[in-house]
């Protein structure tokens, strides 16, 4: 996982500009896992799952991770799949707060696969 993980969403109250170009290209290189960043607006990634059980667990636990963090991504939620769309809404643009949520996003997956590996 990356540092990005390990850090808290920090909401933000306007006034501060979008991420663009270098800024942008080096936080998506230290988040990576087929993350997109589209049109320098707001991250996507689509999350497979075996069946639609595990894709609403899924989407259930992005759920709480976003109220704990105050963060809420937009989530779509599909037989077999979750497509997880985030982006600061006060600043129409991406923030450090937005990596770090699709940070914790793969971290959740991460773990949930695991424990399915392990029987817990």
């Amino acid at each position: 996982m990356t540092d990005l993980a390990s850090k808290q969403c920090v909401p933000c109250r306007g006034g501060v500009p979008p991420l663009t170009g270098d800024e942008l290209v080096a936080h998506q290189q230290q988040l990576g896992n087929d993350w997109q960043v589209v049109n320098e607006h707001h991250l996507e990634k689509i999350y497979r799952f075996d069946d639609f059980r595990q894709a609403l667990d899924f989407t259930v636990r992005v759920g709480e991770m976003a109220e704990e963090q105050g963060h809420h991504p937009d989530l779509g939620l599909s037989w077999g799949q979750v497509t997880v769309t985030i982006w600061t809404h006060t600043i129409d643009g991406l923030t450090e707060s937005d990596f770090v949520f699709a940070a914790k996003s793969d971290q959740l997956v991460a773990a949930e696969r695991s424990d399915k590996i392990t029987g817990s």
